[in-house]
């Protein structure tokens, strides 16, 4: 499977650590690759930090949403990610032009997860030869 992160709000991240656990679970490989305003949520400074992230959808809605992980006991989306690497082969991979817009240069700016910095070819040349290719 072929992951494109395009956005970095707090819903949207949440949503693609599910999926990424859904796709380890069923044993799959996995190339994830971080765009544009996805690299901001994996540089270090904002991480696992639900108070540098927004919400895409319903932005108002952002402590019920957090309350309601809570309650739930449901993972933060960097602990979908870590336990997915975890579980099975996931590559995550920091589009180069995202990063620097970011102020992310070096892998070492990034959260520890992230395995390398690439350009936008090598996701495009992913999607082309994946089974599953999805766009978040």
């Amino acid at each position: 499977m072929t992951l494109a992160l395009f956005s970095g709000s707090l819903d949207k991240l949440t949503a693609a650590g599910v999926i990424l656990g859904g796709a380890a679970a069923d044993d799959m490989d996995v190339d994830l690759f971080v765009l544009l305003q996805g690299a901001r949520a994996f540089k270090k400074e904002i991480g696992d930090d639900p108070n540098k992230l927004e919400m895409a959808e319903y932005p108002g809605l952002k402590a019920e949403f957090l309350d309601s992980l809570k309650t739930l006991k449901v993972k933060s989306w960097i602990e979908f990610f870590r336990e997915a690497k975890e579980l099975t082969n996931v590559k995550i991979h920091i589009c180069g032009l995202a990063g620097k817009i970011w102020g992310g240069e070096k892998l070492e700016d990034f959260v520890d997860i992230a395995d390398d910095i690439c350009g936008i070819g090598e996701y495009i040349e992913s999607a082309q030869n994946a089974d599953v290719h999805l766009f978040i």
